[in-house]
């Protein structure tokens, strides 16, 4: 592979273009909501999900084109994620990326929209991509599925929600980030191991051990992130956790404590990569990435 920082550029290019193309074949109505669809979806993100599903594709010698499909699938689910995270009744954030949120752009049931829209999108593009099979595209569907519903991401919006000004144990307050956040990471392994069903269930295990722990620890580093970094930084108001009574790590464990938990996830999930009988040098540096981001 590349320099890993020319390998992300190219991944985030790569990704815009497939999702500018995801949305070529709706045809214009008379309504706002395409172009709200295309605010929401093609912002410049870090693309942090397709890129780990380029990388666990590359270890595992997954063709491109058998990636691409899921790469859109998981762009459209983050983004109606953070669509509907900014609302009113939600986290009620005006900014996202340094850019009004698109119910600001926009209004808030168009918003709402726009995630029901995206939502329906990812499903739509794995079920019609003719580079996946009948067999793969059931099994990817429920993967994502399960991922971005009450089992994973809904579920953790909704303790998130339910916990918003009141106390929380370590426990919960785990659930609530293996969902809400880590859900849609693992389900980004996930996917790309299901295009492989010879894996054997050790190298599975070391894979899922791996993504279930950079997936709470980006989460842990969002929250770190939210007290230390600046607003120009972040592109949206630092602080906004504090603010809203959010259920955060450092609100609950303080900020040296959440740094040393970072630092035993990023450490689990190192272990796990470097068991795998394969060059795992680039999740390596995918952790590296995650765990030390600045926004």
């Amino acid at each position: 592979m590349t320099d890993f920082k020319q390998y992300h550029t190219q991944v985030v290019a790569d990704t815009q273009t497939l999702l500018t193309q995801s949305l070529k074949h709706y045809p214009d109505l008379p309504c706002d909501l395409l172009p709200a669809m295309e605010y929401a979806l093609l912002g410049q993100g870090k693309r942090m999900r397709p890129l780990l599903i380029c990388l666990v594709g590359q270890v595992l010698e997954i063709p491109k084109e058998k990636l691409t499909p899921l790469m859109v699938a998981i762009e459209c689910i983050h983004a109606y994620s953070l669509v509907h995270d900014d609302l009113p009744d939600m986290d009620n954030d005006d900014l996202r990326r340094g850019m009004p949120t698109c119910h600001i752009q926009y209004s808030p049931g168009t918003a709402i929209l726009v995630g029901d829209a995206l939502q329906s999108l990812a499903f739509e593009h794995l079920a019609q991509h003719p580079q996946l099979s009948a067999d793969e595209k059931v099994s990817l569907i429920h993967i994502l599925a399960k991922a971005a519903g009450y089992h994973g991401m809904c579920g953790g919006q909704a303790i998130d929600l339910h916990f918003t000004d009141q106390d929380i144990d370590l426990e919960t307050l785990t659930q609530l980030h293996r969902l809400k956040t880590g859900a849609l990471l693992v389900a980004c392994v996930d996917m790309v191991m299901a295009l492989v069903p010879t894996l054997p269930i050790e190298h599975r295990t070391l894979f899922k051990t791996f993504s279930r722990s950079l997936g709470l620890a980006f989460q842990v580093q969002d929250d770190i992130l939210d007290i230390t970094s600046d607003s120009d930084t972040l592109g949206k108001p630092s602080g906004s956790d504090q603010d809203l009574n959010k259920s955060t790590f450092p609100a609950l464990l303080g900020l040296q404590a959440s740094q040393e938990y970072l630092s035993t996830l990023y450490s689990q999930a190192l272990q796990s990569s470097d068991q795998l009988p394969y060059n795992t040098a680039p999740l390596n540096e995918f952790a590296a990435f995650l765990v030390k981001r600045n926004h």
